[in-house]
């Protein structure tokens, strides 16, 4: 298990930076599994706590996401650069952290098929898209390209997108299926869009935003 002061989302790419030796045992471990398809790992968030220090994290959301490395670029001092990419949704029952790294036991959170409205589908696209060209004006845009066309993968993708706070990101990712999902953040980016509108400079939870940081 990798705690992390950050929500991770299936099908989203995230950078890591390794240094702290629990964590470089665990990317070692995982680089001593053959097959490159299951080098995988587990990331909840860190409801209080933090991830470095010798307390470290002291309560653990319970919900996080399965995640397979995919990249690894070692360092001369024993670091690593990583890339990982979030797969599907766990819950985690215990955390067991007298071995070298640690080690969760977790049950799978799959997300049910449900139908998706076509109404609340193109409310979901149409709010962010108001919201790109409004960022647009101040920084870089936070998507390229077409956004998708599944109800599931569009919602972790505005999920993701949105620059929210830790515990609505959890939020987003505890969510029951797509459909709440897409409702969620349709709701946190018109507001977040009232708010750039009082405050234009920058997105208005940026002030509060919960970055991710290196372990």
């Amino acid at each position: 298990m990798f705690p992390l002061n950050a929500v991770i989302f299936p099908g989203v790419r995230v950078p890591l930076t390794v240094f702290e030796d629990r964590y470089r045992a665990l990317v070692h471990h995982l680089l001593r599994v053959e097959d490159p398809t299951q080098r995988v790992f587990g990331s909840v968030g860190i409801r209080e706590g933090y991830e470095v220090g010798e307390h470290g994290a002291q309560s653990l959301f319970r919900v996080g996401c399965r995640v397979q490395l995919t990249e690894v670029e070692s360092h001369p001092d024993g670091t690593f650069s990583i890339e990982a990419v979030g797969l599907d949704r766990i819950q985690l029952e215990r955390l067991d952290t007298t071995g070298t790294f640690p080690v969760g036991h977790v049950v799978d959170r799959p997300e049910p098929e449900a139908p998706v409205s076509e109404e609340l589908l193109e409310r979901a696209r149409s709010t962010f898209t108001a919201y790109r060209a409004a960022l647009a004006e101040i920084r870089v845009d936070p998507y390229e390209g077409d956004l998708p066309q599944d109800p599931s993968y569009l919602s972790w993708t505005l999920a993701a997108c949105a620059p929210l706070p830790l515990h609505e990101r959890q939020g987003l990712l505890e969510a029951e299926d797509a459909g709440e999902r897409l409702q969620m953040v349709t709701d946190l980016l018109r507001a977040e869009l009232r708010a750039m509108n009082v405050i234009p400079s920058l997105p208005a939870t940026e002030v509060a935003r919960t970055r991710w940081s290196p372990n």
